[in-house]
């Protein structure tokens, strides 16, 4: 588990979306339920990744510019992404920006290595960030980071699924002609939201054809069709990639609440996900799993909520839905944010049951747009892994 205060330091500035607030308040949230105090669960504080570590996946030029502009962030200009809108210049932006990359190859070294069953970097899963370029709100690439580690490492193969509302382009990119990384991406259309990329007909370069899978899901999708989304692309896919290592980004700006983007999803949905990634990991990459954070928005309703299940499903110490947060947090957030918390730790009422979705051999509807978006994906992917478009 990767925590230190420090890394709050990833600070856009008053009024951006991308508060670190929202990492204080995940980090007490799990506190809060005892969940880094755990006996199974080890809690690092991240060191710096070095330029040559960096250079893994980025040019030394960018490199070179973050440091640049990290040092005298007046000098920003908006060349290499960086002083923009989405990504302004912060002092001390590159230490803790490659705080954050060292954090998720750390993890993912300790998985690898068989030193931890999993590893969590709810601060990490910055997947936008390009070889040369900052982008939507990410510095460095830390997942592409981590999973060039692995490569580096004697991973054969590693397995990538994105749950963030945005298309995991940057991770993308950087693996789009490997057959060695399997990318799969669950978004709102990039017709409706950035980075505007990302549809089911981007399946990987000439020499990986089928590598890379998008699932371009329209506005307003909910809880069961996500849902379905997900068990009818990535879960099979996976299986058939047969990784040595899953890798998931848990961005939770899939929320209804998210102010940012238009999907219609619960805490409840985004924790269903995580379970089925958990499960996913021990079916087909022997247990191996790295789980990282990414986007989210809505900073005290869903991001704190969202990525403790993830913490605690990783620590195979699960939380309950109706579990009611805990008040000593309720407190904290009267005080320093002036408003009031959610009461319990899933949003659907408890007597609606577990969220219910329709598997794909029962069916496809052509008349539903989350189903067409689902057939678009398996009839571009699938037949490169030898499974059937209609049938898993």
């Amino acid at each position: 588990m990767i925590w230190d205060p420090g890394l709050t330091a990833y600070d856009f500035g008053p009024g951006h979306p991308m508060s670190p607030v929202r990492l204080d308040l995940t980090a007490r949230l799990c506190e809060a339920f005892g969940l880094f105090a755990r006996d199974d669960v080890e809690v690092a504080a991240p060191g710096l990744a070095t330029d040559q570590e960096l250079q893994t996946v980025h040019s030394a030029e960018y490199v070179a510019a973050v440091k640049a502009v990290s040092a005298d962030p007046a000098s920003a200009d908006g060349r290499w992404g960086l002083g923009t809108e989405d990504d302004p210049a912060f002092a001390g932006m590159h230490e803790v920006s490659a705080r954050i990359a060292a954090g998720t190859a750390g993890v993912c070294a300790a998985v690898w290595e068989g030193r931890a069953a999993h590893g969590v970097n709810f601060c990490g899963g910055l997947h936008h960030a390009m070889p040369a370029s900052a982008s939507g709100f990410c510095v460095y690439n830390d997942i592409a980071l981590g999973i060039r580690w692995l490569l580096d490492h004697g991973a054969r193969r590693v397995a990538y699924v994105d749950v963030d509302v945005h298309h995991g382009d940057g991770v993308q990119a950087m693996f789009w002609d490997d057959p060695r990384v399997l990318t799969v991406s669950l978004h709102e259309s990039g017709r409706a939201l950035f980075p505007g990329t990302g549809f089911a007909g981007e399946t990987g370069g000439p020499d990986a054809l089928g590598s890379a899978a998008n699932v371009a899901l329209p506005p307003g999708t909910g809880d069961s069709a996500w849902l379905r989304a997900l068990h009818s692309t990535a879960l099979p896919l996976v299986r058939a990639f047969k990784p040595d290592v899953l890798v998931t980004q848990h961005g939770c700006d899939t929320h209804a609440q998210d102010p940012l983007a238009h999907l219609a999803l619960s805490v409840d949905a985004q924790r269903a996900a995580a379970e089925a990634l958990h499960r996913l990991a021990h079916e087909a990459a022997d247990g191996r799993w790295v789980a990282l954070g990414g986007g989210g928005y809505e900073l005290v309703d869903v991001v704190p909520r969202a990525w403790t299940h993830l913490t605690a499903i990783a620590a195979h110490h699960p939380l309950a839905l109706a579990e009611p947060v805990p008040e000593d947090w309720l407190a904290h957030v009267r005080t320093q944010l002036g408003r009031e918390g959610p009461r319990r730790m899933g949003d659907l009422d408890p007597s609606e049951g577990p969220i219910w979705h329709q598997p794909w051999d029962l069916g496809y509807n052509p008349h539903s747009e989350v189903d067409r978006a689902i057939m678009a994906t398996r009839q571009a992917v699938f037949p490169h892994h030898g499974l059937d478009v209609w049938f898993d």
